[in-house]
């Protein structure tokens, strides 16, 4: 099936404008020759045999998509001090673990909600790893909102526990931004924070600069949407389930040991 999809590719290549540049011998085929291969090509491919289409196609992808994260890994290994150790970000599991599992993520977006399930599996299960969070808003002015709230919440000591709630809250994705924001400050009342003195806490200057810092991070290593994770050494981007997540940790810890 690869020879077939490799010999039609060669075959539309002989056709393509590229195949006319100067330093290359035009193909000996007459224009009634050439309409006809592209039909024969078009209709093996479209008619008779798509999944080898299909096949080429998810091949591209996957070639296209392990080229971005080979680029995000090198990109993170050179902003190591800010992905690892930025004091700023919150840290949740165990500080001292012997894996970093690093997420960034926004509080409206549905496959950040759908891998909360899994982080908070993960930690409950594995003594062992340490947890950085990178509030990273980038789904609108509720994101952001919720992103501060969150950051303010370390001075009264409850990030994880609002952290998760937040994840667990029903956002409407900015259809209802003023009932969205009440969503934040009522959760906030629920988990035990003193509301004012958290609305105060985020009109600290820092934690604008901490949101920037995390942007310019996701810029800086590649980070197209959320969730993404990093684990050791590796690079996640998209949601992971439970078993993924513990695979990836399973295989920084033994990576670590080579």
């Amino acid at each position: 099936m690869r020879k077939i999809f490799l010999t039609l590719a060669a075959a539309l290549l002989l056709l393509s404008p590229l195949a006319h540049a100067a330093d290359a011998p035009a193909p000996a085929f007459t224009d009634a020759q050439r309409a006809e291969i592209e039909s024969i090509v078009k209709d093996y491919l479209t008619k008779e045999h798509p999944e080898v289409l299909a096949e080429g196609l998810q091949n591209l992808q996957k070639q296209e998509q392990d080229s971005a994260d080979a680029k995000s890994k090198s990109a993170v290994n050179d902003a190591k001090a800010r992905v690892f150790d930025d004091p700023n970000s919150p840290v949740g599991g165990n500080p001292k673990g012997d894996v970093t599992v690093v997420e960034f993520f926004d509080y409206q977006c549905p496959y950040c909600k759908a891998s909360h399930k899994a982080v908070t599996e993960l930690l409950k299960d594995d003594k062992n790893v340490r947890f950085i969070y990178k509030e990273f808003p980038i789904l609108g002015p509720t994101s952001v909102t919720a992103a501060k709230a969150a950051l303010a919440s370390v001075k009264q000591g409850k990030y994880i526990v609002f952290q998760n709630a937040l994840m667990n809250a029903p956002f409407s994705h900015n259809a209802h931004p003023d009932a969205d924001n009440a969503l934040i400050y009522q959760t906030a009342k629920d988990v035990g924070l003193n509301v004012d003195k958290l609305k105060k806490d985020m009109e600290d200057p820092a934690i604008e600069a901490d949101l920037k810092a995390n942007l310019k991070l996701g810029e800086d290593i590649g980070v197209r949407g959320t969730p993404m994770f990093i684990v050791g050494d590796n690079v996640y981007p998209g949601a992971l389930q439970y078993d993924q997540l513990k695979q990836a940790v399973a295989d920084a810890r033994a990576a670590a040991k080579k």
